[in-house]
Formats: C-alpha cells, sequence, structure tokens
C-alpha cells in the first residue's frame, strides 16, 4: 500500500521538523511548506491526502490559503491554532477546516486526529440518494440541486446524506455527529453548525430562509422534504 501524503504548511523550522519527523515514523509521507505561498503551489503540484495547516504564517496566512484551497478543493485540513485564540478555531472550520489542533499541542493526539480524519474520507461509498429535488451521489462528492450540480466537501456530503436518509427529524448535533460520522468527528459540536450554513448556501435558493434545511431551536437541525 502507497503510504498517504501529509503536507505540513509551518513556518516555524523546529515544529515543522518536529511534526514531520513523527509523521514520518508512523508510516506517513510528507512535504513541508514554510510559507503560505509556497505551500498553496506544493497543494496543487503535490496533490495530499491531508493538509497539516498552521494559521500564523508569514505572506499568505491560514485563513486565506485555506479558503483559495477549498474554492477547489476538499482535501482534509487540520489546522494548528494558538490556546487562546477561541475565535481563530471557529473561523477556521467556517472556512472549511475539517479539524484543528491547539497549540502547544501533543503528536500522538495530531497523529489520531489525522488518522480519524482520513478514515472518514475512506469510508465514502459510491451510492447515489434522492429526495425530492435533491439527489447525490457519495461517490464524486457532488450533489444535483434542481438540475444544477454543486460539489461538497466530505464533511459537507456526510452531514447532507443523514439528512436524506432521515427527511423531516429532527436531530440533535450528538445526533448529527453519531449518524453522519459515527462518533468519529475530532471537531466540536459547534463547528456542526459553521458547517450546515456553508451547505446552506450550497443547497438553498434563499440560504438566509432556509426551506431544506431547517433549524428547529433549542432542538436541532430539520430536513424538510
Amino acid at each position: 500500500m502507497i503510504p498517504q501524503t501529509i503536507l505540513i504548511i509551518e513556518d516555524e523550522e523546529r515544529i515543522a521538523h518536529w511534526v514531520q519527523s513523527y509523521f514520518r515514523r508512523a508510516g506517513f509521507q510528507t512535504q513541508v511548506a514554510r510559507n503560505g505561498h509556497t505551500g498553496l503551489d506544493m497543494v496543487w503540484k503535490e496533490k495530499p491526502d491531508l493538509i497539516v495547516l498552521d494559521l500564523m504564517l508569514p505572506g499568505l496566512d491560514g485563513w486565506a490559503l485555506c479558503k483559495q484551497v477549498r474554492r477547489n478543493s476538499d482535501v482534509p485540513i487540520i489546522m494548528l491554532t494558538a490556546r487562546d485564540a477561541q475565535q481563530d478555531r471557529v473561523s477556521g472550520l467556517e472556512m472549511g477546516a475539517d479539524d484543528y489542533v491547539v497549540k502547544p499541542f501533543d503528536l500522538e493526539e495530531l497523529v489520531a486526529r489525522t488518522r480519524a480524519v482520513l478514515r472518514r474520507v475512506a469510508g465514502t461509498i459510491a451510492e447515489q440518494l434522492t429526495v425530492g429535488e435533491l439527489s447525490i451521489h457519495l461517490g464524486t462528492n457532488t450533489c444535483i440541486v434542481r438540475g444544477t450540480t454543486v460539489s461538497l466537501t466530505r464533511t459537507q456530503l456526510a452531514l447532507m446524506t443523514a439528512f436524506m436518509r432521515h427527511p423531516n427529524q429532527i436531530l440533535n448535533r450528538d445526533q448529527l455527529l453519531d449518524i453522519a460520522f459515527n462518533n468519529d468527528f475530532e471537531g466540536f459540536d459547534r463547528s456542526i453548525d459553521a458547517h450546515i450554513r456553508r451547505l446552506r448556501h450550497k443547497i438553498e435558493p434563499n440560504p438566509s430562509q432556509p426551506q431544506y434545511i431547517l433549524t428547529v431551536y433549542g432542538l436541532g437541525y430539520k430536513f424538510v422534504t
């Protein structure tokens, strides 16, 4: 089996070397970029299986890099954030990161979170679901909305699949985590709200007044067919 490749985008040489060495010992191939512009170029050239992304980068910072990657790719991204910067973590997740790890971090935790994210990616199977005007194809991460094809990230696809398999049911965050990710979601439950907001922008005629994914205040979300 060919080892999976991790792209580490980190400007601090000591941390980059530390992370790279540990991933190699864990059986991964690694690439390292020391600034955002180089990192973005390597995303397209190297096509890594997962990106470990520091937020505070020279030139192009982690937020801007993540945003640009998400325009054309759903490669999994784990962000490295400062301990006291909760808003950084929220902003990163809203821009499309799959998970975050707080500095100073434990390398075993980082590798464990990486394996968890990669398992979710590998667990996607070829299947098509259709409910009303919406269809999703799990093998290609695409969604057909009223005849128009839209691309979903793997996290969005997992959430959309959960909703379409449980139409007209109220699902709270814990239930969504269980159904969509089999409780193998390493982020925190608030990030689910951010992923659902982005999903609405892709499938709803008017995201500010959703007609498919409704918020049932105090209870959770409901996919209305």
